[in-house]
């Protein structure tokens, strides 16, 4: 694989290999950030893979008073699945459980159009037993569903759009400080980007996985990526790392869409490549076994 130079690091001419996904995009405020922040926090738990978690979520970002429909600040927040059904399973589940049990706050659709529509707060509003309402707010349909607090406000259905998943980049680090100095720094410039999440902690993930498995192939659907996993050194045919590589990152993300996800990569590739010691940045593709979308990190070169 030919090499390409970026600011201090070497980038690999690969692709980083996406998959179709539905993301459903929901608009959480709260009488502050503070108490926004915990509900999205909350609403987006064991959500970082959808190998073994119920879904893939992750909060895009903050917004002001001025963006929102009862004008007080608020995050968004995405929530996505390969499966229609699973995903609305999962957005009444998490709306539920972890935004309506959060002080303050109200929930609104995200999404501007999008090609499914879930009745999500017309089915939230039986909580009320009985003596919810129906209102409108800024020429939205909603629910008024008393609680103790005094009413939870929630819109009447949620939308839903096909959006990509599993866009990635690896940063190999001649050190694990310096790998993670700068995932951190690719994190930070991903977050800029409209329409996408990092769903692993901190947006960060450690243990980068591959298709399937060499030994227990029978049971299990992904395992460790052995080539990059740098104390496998000399104990594995296909290992992958430089000499002087000690430590890889990798970043996951999903979004709206496919132009969202490109230029989220562009982003990071960019921040990353610009920290000390970071020997090289590369992706994660597997022939067309995971995904049909080609996100390639070369376009970093040419903006």
């Amino acid at each position: 694989m030919s090499m390409l130079k970026l600011s201090k690091s070497e980038i690999e001419d690969t692709y980083a290999e996406a998959f179709d996904i539905w993301v459903s995009r929901i608009l959480i405020t709260a009488k502050n950030e503070k108490w926004a922040l915990e509900a999205g926090n909350s609403s987006v738990g064991f959500a970082t893979s959808i190998i073994f978690c119920p879904a893939e979520a992750g909060i895009e970002k903050t917004v002001g008073s001025k963006e929102t429909p009862d004008n007080r600040p608020g995050v968004i927040v995405q929530i996505c699945h390969p499966s229609k059904k699973r995903l609305e399973e999962q957005v009444l589940e998490r709306v539920t459980q972890c935004m309506l049990t959060c002080p303050t706050t109200a929930i609104f659709n995200g999404l501007n159009g999008g090609e499914l529509t879930f009745d999500t707060g017309k089915k939230t509003k039986f909580f009320g037993d009985g003596f919810e309402s129906k209102g409108e707010l800024a020429g939205r349909a909603i629910w008024h569903v008393p609680v103790m607090e005094g009413d939870f406000i929630i819109e009447e259905s949620f939308t839903a759009k096909k959006g990509v998943g599993g866009g990635n980049m690896l940063i190999l680090g001649k050190t694990q400080d310096a790998a993670l100095e700068a995932a951190e720094a690719a994190i930070k410039a991903i977050h800029k980007v409209e329409g996408v999440i990092t769903p692993f902690p901190g947006g960060i993930c450690r243990s980068g996985s591959k298709v399937g498995s060499l030994k227990y192939s029978k049971f299990l659907k992904a395992s460790t990526n052995h080539p990059f996993c740098p104390t496998l050194r000399g104990k594995t045919p296909d290992f992958k790392l430089p000499d002087d590589v000690q430590s890889v990152y990798e970043i996951v993300m999903d979004g709206l869409s496919i132009e969202n996800i490109r230029n989220a990569t562009i982003a990071g590739v960019k921040a990353a490549a610009a920290v000390n010691n970071v020997k090289r940045i590369t992706a994660a593709n597997y022939g067309g076994a995971l995904g049909p979308h080609k996100i390639y990190l070369k376009d970093a070169l040419s903006q």
